[in-house]
């Protein structure tokens, strides 16, 4: 049985609910969090003294401050770009370009925060080949870690000019920038939990109609972050189902990778048959699945190895049942990639 969906206005009703709750805390947390920097500041520097861990706790706080800074800004240049809408001084063409490019600005801004702040290293390939400013693509992009999720408006969005529409997680809508700015942009944001799965492939399919040449669609193919709990979990679920093929599959997959959740993504090959596909491959934000790991350590001076890789539709089956073949072997390599080039 399908789960009733909210009308308009009830929607209406819960996204101005979210919003004010989220915009406040946000707002709330930066005034106070910069106003309190002469205590936390020295706290955190006496918890690093004790540690001995490279400075993690005031770098965590750092990191907290620039998250919180990117949010009110955001917030308010959507603020900015709706008062020049009511005005009349931006038209359609010109608010969908400007809301991508703010985008766009945000997650590197964040990205470039966390490179700095945690001395990362990143090295990146395949980006001439890769073509990543020529659409129409289909981005499929590994998901690791909470971090990794920034890749994709570093990368490819902020350095070619790239408007990139996100298959999302719904639980990302207590973030108040991904909401409003994610909302004003073809974005989609899906119930991983529903039981109407049909439903959610519809509206993922909805966001990859007329992709244009500088036009993408980001998806995350596994459908959530690895670890070793959700694949053994996957383990077991197989075996209960007496599902072979899977099971067998999983085997041969790479212990740092999932399977991938075909639905959304052939949705979208269907739904955009002339655009490419571009997997995003990359190591080295293992272990980095939460903020616990964050505040342990784990991020810090870690080198980040990426990888692009752009395959031509005409060379991607056309039939649903071989397309899902291709994509779970295109997936075997992406795992034998990230065993080949892992660090540790």
């Amino acid at each position: 049985m399908s789960t009733p969906r909210p009308t308009p206005r009830h929607e209406r009703w819960r996204r101005l609910t979210r919003r004010l709750v989220s915009i406040s805390l946000v707002s709330a947390l930066w005034i106070a969090w910069l106003t309190l920097t002469p205590l936390w500041l020295p706290l955190f520097g006496a918890i690093d003294l004790v540690r001995r861990r490279g400075a993690i706790a005031s770098r965590c706080g750092c990191m907290l401050a620039a998250y919180l800074t990117c949010e009110v800004v955001g917030l308010l240049l959507a603020g900015g770009l709706w008062l020049g809408r009511v005005a009349g001084l931006i038209g359609d063409e010109a608010w969908q370009d400007v809301h991508f490019r703010l985008e766009a600005a945000w997650g590197s801004a964040l990205f470039r925060s966390m490179v700095a702040i945690f001395g990362l290293r990143i090295e990146v390939e395949g980006t001439e080949e890769a073509r990543l400013g020529e659409g129409p693509f289909l981005l499929l992009l590994r998901h690791s870690s909470i971090a990794d999720t920034l890749l994709a408006s570093a990368l490819v969005s902020r350095t070619n000019g790239t408007r990139l529409r996100y298959v999302l997680k719904k639980e990302l809508l207590v973030d108040p920038c991904l909401d409003i700015v994610g909302h004003r942009l073809p974005n989609v944001f899906v119930d991983r939990g529903s039981d109407d799965s049909q439903y959610e492939i519809r509206r993922i399919e909805e966001i990859a109609n007329e992709l244009g040449p500088v036009d993408g669609v980001l998806i995350y193919p596994e459908g959530t972050r690895h670890t070793d709990a959700k694949r053994a979990r996957l383990e077991r679920r197989f075996e209960a189902k007496g599902d072979q093929a899977m099971s067998d599959y999983l085997r041969r997959l790479s212990g740092h990778v999932l399977p991938p959740r075909a639905g959304g993504t052939l949705g979208l090959l269907a739904a955009a048959p002339t655009a490419d596909v571009v997997f995003c491959r990359h190591t080295g934000f293992e272990g980095v699945a939460n903020l616990s790991d964050v505040w342990n350590g784990a991020l810090l001076g870690r080198e980040i190895k990426v990888r692009f890789d752009r395959v031509p539709r005409l060379e991607i089956p056309k039939e649903p049942d071989l397309q899902r073949r291709w994509l779970f072997d295109e997936w075997l390599r992406t795992g034998s990639w990230i065993d080949a080039h892992r660090l540790g």
